[in-house]
């Protein structure tokens, strides 16, 4: 059975003899390309890459991955933030544990969300940064009365433009470096160069520049929502955010609410919207092209936002 592993800097096809993971069979479809995965590969990792997977069960239904992979027994977990579980660090595909890239992967099936009408198998694997991007502007209290602005406009980014339209922000404006990113801003219904102060602010470039930047445009009560990943320690603008009573808030993943799980809004989302995973996705390579596939995602001037392995 192939895979995809991280190796020497680099990721190469390998044979395994059994799927990684451990649980339910599933035969991956789709498994699309994320920064954290380029991060693990520079960091010199070696595990199976891959952790944005939709694939199907042995009785042919599709299902997405929700890739953190908590204890499910701790009190966090059993009130749905299971994002917020120590153990799921020690459990994180592609870093820490063997991911899903590969021709089939296990998982439990208690981390397994049915695919909905309307979203393509091919693109399912969408859903997992989707939801990251949804468990933010949610996190940050979205909706009619809150104008949205987005620092960073790759996939994250650029999900979190989406998931604030659906979540019922009148306005959302980005800020892109690249004009592919514009591009696919517009097309997502944003309006390109924030202008004046916003009540939510989404920081998606994982950058100090990207957070100063989200810092500047709150609102005063607004929030500032991170995705971006940042390493190690920041330097924050404590003047700005004290006399505007603004908060700094990291979102970690996704988790369930009252009412459901987070990856199943955001793959509701996508099936609602099939423009969302047209714009997005901007390149597919099968599974023997995985290091060229990885090239594509990691170079800036290729335009590439999501690109997907399909096995």
């Amino acid at each position: 059975m192939k895979a995809v592993r991280a190796r020497d800097g680099a990721v190469a096809v390998v044979d395994l003899d059994e799927p990684p993971g451990s649980g339910e069979l599933l035969t991956i479809a789709s498994a699309s390309i994320c920064s954290s995965d380029l991060m693990y590969i520079r960091f010199g990792l070696q595990q199976v890459i891959g952790h944005e997977l939709a694939g199907v069960r042995e009785d042919g239904t599709g299902v997405i991955v929700e890739a953190i992979m908590s204890c499910m027994e701790c009190e966090l977990c059993r009130t749905g933030r299971y994002n917020l579980c120590d153990t799921h660090r020690q459990r994180a595909l592609g870093a820490t544990a063997d991911g899903g890239m590969a021709e089939q992967f296990r998982a439990p099936a208690e981390r397994l969300v049915p695919i909905p009408a309307g979203l393509d198998l091919r693109d399912a694997s969408l859903v997992e940064p989707a939801s990251v991007a949804w468990h933010a502007v949610r996190l940050a209290g979205t909706g009619p009365a809150t104008r949205v602005a987005v620092v960073g406009a790759g996939a994250l980014g650029l999900m979190a433009v989406a998931g604030a339209r659906a979540q019922g922000a009148p306005e959302v404006a980005v800020e892109a470096r690249h004009p592919h990113q514009a591009e696919a801003a517009e097309r997502l219904g944003a309006t390109l160069g924030p202008v004046g102060l916003y009540e939510v602010v989404v920081e998606a470039a994982g950058t100090p520049s990207g957070l100063a930047r989200a810092i500047e445009l709150v609102a005063p009560g607004g929030i500032v929502v991170c995705i971006g990943v940042q390493l190690g320690k920041v330097e924050v603008d404590w003047g700005t955010l004290f006399h505007r009573e603004a908060r700094l808030l990291p979102s970690m993943g996704y988790c369930a609410h009252e009412t459901g799980r987070e990856m199943a809004d955001a793959a509701a989302m996508l099936a609602a919207d099939p423009e969302i995973a047209r714009t997005l996705i901007t390149h597919r390579f099968p599974l023997e092209d995985a290091a060229e596939a990885f090239r594509v995602a990691a170079d800036r001037e290729a335009g590439a936002l999501r690109v997907v392995v399909q096995p």
